[in-house]
């Protein structure tokens, strides 16, 4: 699929929503937002461009989304006047109803959008974004060919650990990636991470029988592997790593401390409660 024209993004966006018929309007006005939050200062350049989306955006969407926008936004200071005063105009549905900060992230709205959106998200994000993320290193080759094998043994557990270190996410994003079944986030972590072309289609072969049993579903993957940048593969990672701090912020320090009797050495314990987990699984593995 061919990028919409930086030089004038609010009509790329508009063709791209109105697209054989599928209307992504409202996820890409909530995607710009989500963006747009997650930096507390912008250049003039950005926030004109974000005033410009969103006020093209905002008319077109329906009213659940603008609450949700509007959500998004109350929280955070600084918003665009022009902006507000759309979302809060008789016209747009909102009736001026002050709302708390909302819990909707980038994160969320991903995983929730179905196959077709999820890809207009990520094809298009460097659209979105003001700046491309930081490059990310290619992870070790160890961790790449642990992801496969535990793909070719169908071992999800262990897959979701590895790739937990891999990506640098929480156990239970790493949980979300390796159990959807549409495949998406699994190619965003592909290309994140470097992984050869190979190497995914055997995993995305063995992994997930709903995703491994439809030839039609695992051409449409690789597809979107190849259009994946991964400038914007590392910037769809950059927002699961801020969303997963954010949502830290009233956790534990370790993820399973708050267990019974894992507290006097919880980082000795936690080791062995994952190696403990693994072995069954491997043992199950070997007796088939």
């Amino acid at each position: 699929m061919v990028k919409p024209s930086a030089s004038n993004p609010l009509d790329s966006l508009v063709d791209l929503a109105c697209r054989d018929g599928v209307d992504v309007r409202p996820t890409l006005l909530r995607v710009v937002t989500d963006l747009y939050v997650q930096k507390p200062n912008h250049s003039t350049e950005e926030e004109t461009q974000f005033v410009e989306l969103a006020l093209g955006l905002i008319e077109a969407v329906d009213a659940q989304t603008r609450t949700i926008v509007s959500a998004t936004l109350a929280g955070y200071p600084g918003t665009p006047a022009a902006v507000l005063e759309r979302l809060a105009s008789p016209n747009t549905g909102n009736n001026g109803i002050r709302l708390e900060p909302s819990q909707n992230d980038l994160t969320s709205l991903f995983f929730s959008a179905p196959a077709e959106e999820r890809r207009l998200i990520l094809v298009n994000l460097d659209v979105a974004a003001s700046k491309p993320a930081r490059r990310i290193m290619p992870v070790a080759s160890e961790l790449i060919r642990r992801l496969e094998s535990a793909a070719l043994n169908r071992n999800p557990g262990e897959f979701s650990r590895v790739l937990e270190r891999a990506l640098g996410v929480d156990r239970d994003l790493a949980e979300k990636i390796t159990a959807d079944d549409h495949g998406e986030p699994i190619i965003v972590a592909a290309r994140a991470i470097g992984m050869k072309f190979d190497v995914l289609q055997r995993i995305l072969l063995f992994l997930n029988p709903v995703i491994g049993q439809s030839a039609r579903q695992i051409y449409k993957l690789t597809r979107l592997f190849e259009e994946l940048s991964a400038e914007s593969a590392e910037y769809m990672l950059t927002i699961w790593r801020t969303t997963a701090r954010r949502r830290s912020v009233h956790a534990p320090v370790y993820w399973n401390d708050e267990r019974p009797g894992l507290r006097p050495n919880p980082k000795s314990t936690s080791r062995h409660a994952i190696e403990t987990d693994a072995r069954p699984a491997r043992f199950k593995i070997n007796e088939r």
